[in-house]
């Protein structure tokens, strides 16, 4: 017999047959390192709650197509859900296929743009024949972990948001219809912002209705039109907020985050902090939005203002809500102490190799096509022709997925920039008689959200000089797999942007920390092989975290692959990201 049931009845959660209210907090595991997904699930507990909510990305466990790691580093999926059992902690299990999150192409994995005709989020072939090979695997490993076999998960929401993006039902109707086959007894939920058309497209017959976010007691009336009699709960309110290259901080106040929790608390709903913490967008992992402002990346800290921060401190904002808890007689825990964190003193770093000391072999094609089509999925890739017919004036590329180095007879011209809608150059006289035209293209974000989805990276159309198009075109992709970073040799650099610069030190202990990365402009950073995401001077995010478990006693060395710098520039790191 299980241990406790959990049961939606007369518009209320009940758990062992009384009304019980969620209070929960969302962490992702694939955004903490493993070491300390039990620190951060108890920083949740000490703060009040009694419910950790998670996403799982399905591109997280099937990097490649059809290769899947449930065991691996941040991976483990069943390790975090029976931690959670083991901090008397209950789970709410988001499993996507589609997730959203700010993560890359909302957890999709990218390999299925490779399909020319694919539609996401529906009935499509492609996506529904992947979301099933998927979705039995996260079942497979969830379904011992149900409260109604004696485990943590109360429930397991459908999908995310649907309403903000399609209608299909059949859709929806698979996806209960899966989960129900494959033996699963606990309650399901949606999540979907509290209007109209939304809740109409997005709830499904008998699932707990979740609004993004809940605000005022007449969104449950709305929502029970169109799903009477479930419960209506929070399933995201926000104590904080995600930030885009080139933006200032997104920042809301402990204040406004109390009064939230307290409206809650009062009127006895259920309810999500979104986010509880956030973590670190690492490697090729963060998404992109494209709103009012065009294509809008997410920058690779994934803090988002949250109570608990990036490297997993308390801060103003957690001491708010834990004293909203508090004043309803509510005895806590004691706060877990933070993780260790260091400064590194000023590392010398200097010129290592060059991208272009490692080409590989090109493709020919006659005009430009995406990454995807081409079997890239991440990274960098190199699209070079010559230069017949004009040899100067307008170069335009339509449409350049996302940020391009533009050269000529290997020289620097300038750059394009999607975010800023730059897709045009003008392109000087060369000296050759038949120049070489070079655009190194770095593909950021897959969009995560709503309507522009299918987001190809590299040149999705063609190439223009003075309204010409440019033919005969070779490709050359650079994935920046940690299989080449690990096969970098020194060697000459190369004049051309895209260099490698290295430092090496030595240290006599190991904690978390962040590296500043001011004295650089545009790429990556990889210590002891670990890819630690992107940077940008744009801003507003400067340094990058480094936990402790990929630093090493003794020595260890530190690679930045810069897109536009040239020179290097000595490297420190600090305690905190700011």
């Amino acid at each position: 017999m299980p241990e406790h049931t959990f049961q939606l009845e007369g518009g209320q959660f009940l758990l062992d047959g009384k009304p019980f209210q969620i209070h929960s907090g969302e962490l992702h595991p694939s955004r903490i390192p493993k070491e300390y997904w039990r620190h951060r699930i108890q920083m949740a507990k000490a703060m009040g709650l009694n419910t950790i909510s998670i996403y799982t990305f399905w591109n997280d466990h099937e990097r490649k197509e059809g290769k899947w790691d449930f065991k691996s580093g941040s991976r483990d999926l069943a390790e975090f859900i029976r931690l959670v059992k083991e901090e008397g902690m209950w789970l709410l299990l988001r499993p996507g296929p589609y997730s959203c999150a700010e993560w890359d192409f909302g957890g999709i994995p990218p390999y299925l743009l490779k399909y020319p005709d694919l539609k996401v989020r529906c009935m499509d072939p492609h996506y529904i024949h992947g979301a099933e090979n998927y979705l039995s695997r996260i079942a497979k490993i969830a379904k011992p972990f149900q409260i109604s076999e004696g485990g943590p998960i109360l429930m397991i929401q459908l999908e995310n948001e649907y309403g903000s993006f399609g209608n299909d039902r059949n859709y929806m109707k698979w996806l209960h219809d899966f989960w129900v086959k494959q033996g699963f007894k606990v309650p399901f939920f949606t999540a979907d912002g509290a209007t109209t058309y939304m809740l109409e497209a997005g709830t499904y017959p008998g699932a707990a209705v979740g609004l993004d976010p809940l605000t005022n007691l007449d969104q449950i009336k709305l929502a029970h039109r169109y799903n009477p009699g479930v419960p209506v709960f929070c399933s995201e309110t926000y104590p904080g907020w995600l930030t885009h290259w080139g933006e200032e901080w997104a920042r809301v106040s402990a204040d406004d985050c109390a009064k939230n929790v307290r409206f809650y608390l009062d009127n006895k709903l259920s309810f999500s902090l979104y986010m509880i913490h956030g973590g670190t967008n690492f490697g090729f992992t963060a998404g992109a939005n494209n709103g009012g402002k065009g294509y809008e990346p997410h920058v690779t800290s994934y803090d988002y203002d949250a109570p608990i921060d990036e490297q997993g401190r308390a801060n103003p904002k957690y001491m708010a809500i834990r004293g909203e808890f508090e004043k309803g007689g509510t005895k806590l825990p004691p706060i877990p102490g933070s993780m260790p964190a260091m400064s590194i003193p000023a590392i010398s770093m200097k010129a290592y190799s060059s991208i272009w000391n490692r080409l590989p072999k090109a493709v020919e094609l006659v005009q430009p096509k995406p990454f995807e089509s081409l079997g890239l999925y991440q990274g960098m890739a190199i699209y070079r022709t010559k230069l017949i017919g004009h040899k100067s004036g307008k170069l335009t590329v339509k449409d350049l997925h996302d940020f391009g180095v533009v050269l000529v007879d290997g020289k620097f011209v300038g750059t394009l920039d999607r975010r800023e809608g730059r897709m045009s150059i003008d392109l000087p006289a060369a000296q050759s008689e038949v120049p070489t035209l070079e655009i190194l293209v770095e593909g950021m974000g897959h969009i995560n959200f709503a309507a522009d989805m299918i987001d190809r990276k590299g040149i999705t159309d063609r190439v223009t000089l003075n309204g010409m198009t440019l033919m005969n075109w070779d490709f050359i992709p650079l994935p920046l797999y940690m299989e080449w970073v690990n096969s970098l040799k020194p060697g000459e650099v190369d004049s051309r942007p895209g260099k490698i610069f290295s430092g090496e030190f030595r240290l006599e202990s190991t904690a978390d920390t962040f590296f500043e990365m001011t004295g650089y402009q545009k790429g990556y950073v990889w210590v002891n092989g670990h890819n630690l995401g992107r940077y940008w001077s744009i801003g507003p995010q400067k340094r990058l975290f480094c936990p402790a478990g990929w630093l090493n006693k003794g020595f260890n060395q530190i690679l930045v692959l810069d897109l536009l710098g040239t020179q290097s520039a000595p490297i420190s790191s600090f305690e905190t990201l700011e």
